[in-house]
């Protein structure tokens, strides 16, 4: 049976824009890896036997953490193709809903992981960057003085250019991408060839020697080996634009074994040159290949950068669509590709943050220091979660559910407590934006919980209210009013504050809900539901997924099929405008209950973020304390 060549091509496309996006982080991890594996610091001498065990474990490391933890294990629990942290903590608490017990602890758990990504998201832009431009000084010393200003203007381009969106340069991701690993897989092969004792390192005992016959030291420098799969969490986020077939098919092909021949071949430089621990992955070029690799290397790590960083947006806009952080602006940056979005008050914060820790840390190895603790803390949390999908949500036995997350558990533990050594010189950095970020999203989903039970608490009920009204109805004026309120079932305090200062009614009431499914799409098909209440009202939910774009205009005419159309110009939306009033005794400490009220008031507008033409919305304030 043949194939359909269109379903090849659409492979091929897909699998080279994966390499572009989804690799660009482990595919620059050669940069610092080995570099840091073996730094002199660590007291572990560089001879022969350490170089293999070293290089061993690396290699085993892939293999192990990506290969099969995440590209065989981790992508198969997807939420209906999405992955991610946030995408996993949604599947993971539908899994449990008949579980209550484990709810608190894997909402924890998810908002962490969560957290921890942030730190992810300013390291990798700073420490790739850096680590590609320090290149410079291998030529010549006299360039030194040049780095930190070249990967300062590096990094401020790069941040300028997101409002661009990655459509435009997209297609130039994957041909790039595969340049570099071409590159690194030559210069490996071609270094191997001069030490082939190097190939020893394939045995997986010299690697278990190497971090266990070391002392303290090898327990140490797991913290190094760590650097090698940093970008393995990339491969799971983002599944969803590419699908798992294409990621495997790019990991197992091409990325996998050219990372195995560039660490293999930078282990027999070290061994034929020991010298080369300065900078391993440069010197395995010849003098006329340096100043092409800085800048396909820059060129590379400016892509792992911007996948990072998209990830950083994608991931922002899940929390904020599951309840987690506060509204933002989105934009769209394709028409063609939902995935593609802008968020300028993220981008901003984040650009200010990396240019504080280049700036602040001044070079990749100081760098290293910092970088381990967010990556494997969200990767621990990744494998915790995981286990609640495949037992509750799959029905798999408990002792295999326990097998197979428990092994991942156990590498996780090593190489996050290894990290975790590294919090004095620099690890506190990440972990101080993680609390920082996991504070902020608690708080938003406690003071979000507390508002509206606080207002449940006064709701009027909507059928009783509409049948009192209709007793003596009010004055009816031509137009359609949509009164937005979140339980369906309650009076919207902007219908109660209309009918007593404006003490009219419009013809047409709708009465509106939005509801933020825990799936990442729902099709137009389920999109809305329409239930007519009789004298001219309607309720209507509008349900998104927390990937999907909440235009609630374009939605609305979905209504059409059920009986319910709206024109725009002659449809007024009404809005309630709540101002929170902090009060000692609610549901939170009170400086948490005022952090909450600052995060609303600096919340984007409903009408943006719901796409509410700005020119026919009403809105009225009212007092809420909490």
């Amino acid at each position: 049976m043949e194939t359909d060549p269109r379903l090849k091509q659409s492979r091929a496309a897909l699998t080279l824009a994966a390499l572009g996006i989804v690799y660009g982080d482990i595919g620059t991890s050669p940069l610092y890896a080995v570099k840091e594996t073996f730094a002199p610091s660590h007291g572990i001498p560089l001879e022969t036997a350490n170089i293999l065990g070293g290089i061993s474990a690396i290699f085993w490391v892939l293999m192990l953490v990506v290969s099969l933890k995440y590209v065989v294990l981790i992508m198969r629990a997807h939420n209906k193709g999405e992955g991610g942290i946030m995408a996993l903590l949604a599947l993971a608490s539908s899994a449990v809903k008949h579980h209550p017990r484990w709810h608190t602890s894997i909402l924890l758990a998810g908002v962490l992981g969560a957290a921890l990504f942030y730190g992810d998201a300013v390291l990798t832009p700073a420490i790739s960057v850096l680590s590609a431009v320090e290149g410079l000084e291998v030529g010549t010393s006299a360039l030194k003085p040049y780095i930190l200003p070249v990967a300062i203007g590096v990094l401020i381009t790069l941040f300028s250019f997101q409002r661009f969106g990655t459509a435009r340069v997209g297609a130039l991701f994957g041909p790039i991408v595969i340049l570099w690993f071409l590159a690194l897989g030559i210069a490996g092969a071609s270094s191997i060839a001069n030490a082939p004792a190097i190939l020893q390192a394939l045995n997986p005992l010299h690697g278990i020697v190497f971090v266990t016959h070391h002392g303290f030291a090898s327990f140490v420098v797991l913290g190094a080996v760590l650097l090698a799969f940093t970008g393995a969490e990339a491969l799971y986020a983002d599944m969803g634009h590419f699908g798992s077939e294409p990621i495997r098919i790019a990991w197992f092909s091409l990325v996998f074994p050219a990372l195995a021949l560039n660490y293999l071949g930078q282990g027999a430089l070290l061994m034929t040159s020991p010298a080369a621990i300065s900078n391993p992955f440069y010197l395995l070029y010849p003098q006329w290949a340096l100043y092409p690799m800085v800048a396909l290397a820059t060129a590379a790590t400016v892509i792992a950068s911007q996948a990072t960083i998209s990830g950083a947006y994608s991931l922002t806009k899940q929390a904020i669509q599951l309840g987690y952080l506060p509204r933002m602006s989105v934009l769209q940056t394709s028409a063609k590709e939902m995935g593609q979005i802008y968020m300028p008050g993220v981008n901003w914060m984040l650009l200010i943050v990396v240019l504080a820790a280049v700036v602040g840390f001044g070079s990749s190895s100081k760098l290293a220091s910092a970088y381990g603790v967010a990556v494997t803390g969200t990767m621990l949390v990744t494998t915790f979660l995981t286990f609640f999908v495949i037992r509750f949500g799959w029905g798999y036995n408990l002792s295999l559910c326990i097998l197979a997350t428990g092994s991942f558990i156990v590498v996780d533990l090593a190489f996050f407590s290894s990290s975790l050594l590294k919090v004095g010189s620099g690890g506190w950095f990440p972990l101080v934006l993680g609390a920082v970020m996991f504070l902020l999203m608690l708080t938003w989903w406690r003071g979000r919980r507390a508002l509206v039970a606080r207002l449940k608490s006064s709701a009027i009920p909507l059928e009783d209210f509409l049948k009192s009204l209709f007793d003596y109805p009010p004055h009816r004026v031509p137009g359609t009013a949509v009164f937005m309120v979140a339980d369906a079932s309650a009076v919207p305090h902007a219908l109660l504050h209309n009918l007593a200062h404006n003490k009219v009614l419009h013809e047409r009431v709708v009465f509106l809900t939005v509801v933020i499914e825990d799936v990442p799409w729902v099709p137009f098909n389920e999109r809305v539901t329409v239930e007519v209440l009789g004298n001219g009202c309607w309720r209507v939910r509008i349900h998104f997924g927390f990937k999907n774009r909440t235009d609630v205009p374009r939605a609305l005419e979905l209504c059409h099929s059920h009986g319910l159309a709206f024109e725009m110009m002659e449809t007024s939306f009404f809005l309630s405008r709540e101002t929170l009033i902090p009060v000692a005794g609610g549901g939170m400490a009170l400086w948490r209950e005022r952090l909450f009220a600052a995060m609303a008031r600096n919340a984007s507008s409903v009408v943006e973020y719901f796409n509410i033409p700005t020119n026919r919305v009403i809105e009225l304030g009212t007092q809420i304390e909490i």
